[in-house]
């Protein structure tokens, strides 16, 4: 999650130790107390090559949009071949940047009528997400959704039906899931490395107008070049608003806020690592504190969840924020702390912290201890690293790709996949939640398993 240029300096002090000694082959080199790290590298093993072409198109040809086709693109064996998005300057800028023998159209059902279609990726903004989901899978194509999967909890049904009926690959857009990170930090929760979990944190902090979302408005916008219709959909009607289109996320009736924005990502991720299923309560509070530009959702957002057990992990408690006015970071990330350590994840590096070897709780152990220590000198112990730190080798094609070949892979050969739609409603639903309790002022209960509001 945190940018790689963060990196740097740690990589510029890592950059003398030899690979072999990463990989604990090397002789040993004595530590003092303070320097007792370990530095590990992620590895992605393979990448399954492509076996046929994939046909991709977009609908929704915006910033993400165009990301998510930017990524798509670099794994073996995709053509785009379609575009469709409501403003005439960005299919003209498809053409340019990929052909002008590209299919492209305002009517996004011309693309999902092709034959030469096999996947289409859903970068709307989030009001069109569910039922162009629910078209696209009806009309046999496979689909990547950009997060949240839903503009509503209320719409997440119909979407993990339309997967199930259809038979077709579907792929919620969290890019960070997928990542080495995660999987990393899974594999470490699962062997006991910080004990046993009680408590997480997530947090995103931004500084910036484009990370406040005050995106640029283009010259040549107008009533001609925007198809407003199209762009309202289901949506309550409105005079024609540039704000609206090109900001959309500032506003209730075509965005999810910072929660649905990005409160999401850490959910994925958390229930990912943890093989959860999700909160039962569900609290947020905070306010518009700086960009007073008309928008209607909260720039500073504050979460507060509690996991109930389950038969994969104890109870615990987890509290997110969103901070769009932080003069000091722009950042993000997601800690999960246990019994016997913690454990900082992003999607680039795992820092896993662990207390000594004998906790203090342990009476009994100590007790023999002492015993054993009785008239002599006791023996310095060797003690397990005190931090442990897995990042990615240079190299690596970043989460954003790692997600992207899951969703291919399963396109290709019907494999599940990281985030299907049981998993992504399972992820949207808390971070709606917290938009239903902040502007009404109550606490939301969840029911994770059913996957209904209670």
């Amino acid at each position: 999650m945190i940018d790689p240029r963060a990196l740097q300096s740690r990589r510029k002090f890592l950059g003398g130790l030899a690979a072999g000694a990463l990989a604990g082959g090397a002789a040993p080199k004595f530590l003092s107390a303070t320097e007792r790290n370990r530095i590990h590298a992620l590895v992605r093993q393979t990448h399954q090559s492509a076996n046929d072409q994939v046909q991709l198109a977009v609908v929704g040809a915006g910033g993400m949009g165009m990301a998510d086709v930017e990524t798509a693109l670099t794994v073996p064996g995709v053509k785009l071949v379609a575009v469709a998005d409501c403003f005439d300057g960005r299919l003209e800028a498809a053409r340019e940047r990929y052909g002008r023998d590209l299919f492209t159209t305002r009517d996004y059902r011309e693309v999902l009528a092709r034959d030469d279609v096999d996947a289409v990726i859903c970068g709307t903004p989030d009001h069109w997400h569910k039922k162009i989901s629910v078209e696209a899978l009806r009309a046999g194509k496979s689909v990547y959704c950009e997060k949240p999967m839903v503009h509503s909890i209320a719409q997440g049904g119909d979407v993990v039906r339309a997967q199930n009926e259809s038979g077709k690959t579907f792929q919620v857009g969290s890019q960070g899931m997928s990542s080495l990170g995660n999987e990393k930090a899974k594999e470490l929760l699962a062997a006991g490395k910080i004990g046993e979990l009680n408590y997480a944190e997530g947090f995103w902090a931004r500084n910036d107008p484009i990370g406040a979302w005050q995106y640029a408005i283009p010259d040549d916008a107008s009533e001609k070049t925007v198809d407003w219709e199209m762009f309202l959909g289901d949506a309550p009607r409105k005079p024609y608003d540039p704000l609206r289109i090109f900001r959309w996320r500032n506003y209730r009736d075509y965005g999810t806020g910072v929660s649905g924005d990005l409160f999401v990502h850490l959910f994925s991720s958390l229930h990912f690592i943890t093989s959860s299923l999700g909160p039962r309560k569900i609290m947020a509070q905070g306010g518009l504190r700086y960009w007073k530009d008309g928008r209607e959702v909260p720039d500073i957002l504050l979460g507060m969840f509690d996991y109930p057990e389950t038969d994969v992990h104890p109870p615990f408690n987890l509290s997110l924020r969103v901070n769009f006015v932080d003069g000091t970071s722009g950042t993000t990330f997601l800690r999960l702390v246990g019994s016997e350590g913690a454990m900082d994840v992003t999607w680039t590096e795992v820092v896993l912290r662990r207390n000594k070897a004998v906790s203090p709780t342990d009476v009994f152990s100590q007790r023999k201890a002492d015993e054993m220590d009785q008239g002599i000198e006791a023996r310095k112990q060797m003690l397990p690293p005190a931090e442990s730190i897995y990042m990615v080798e240079d190299g690596y094609m970043g989460a954003h790709f790692d997600h992207f070949m899951n969703f291919f892979r399963g396109v290709r050969d019907g494999s599940s996949v990281n985030e299907d739609a049981e998993f992504g409603l399972r992820a949207a639903a808390p971070a709606l939640a917290c938009n239903d309790s902040y502007f009404g002022e109550q606490v939301v209960s969840w029911d994770p398993v059913k996957m209904e509001v209670m």
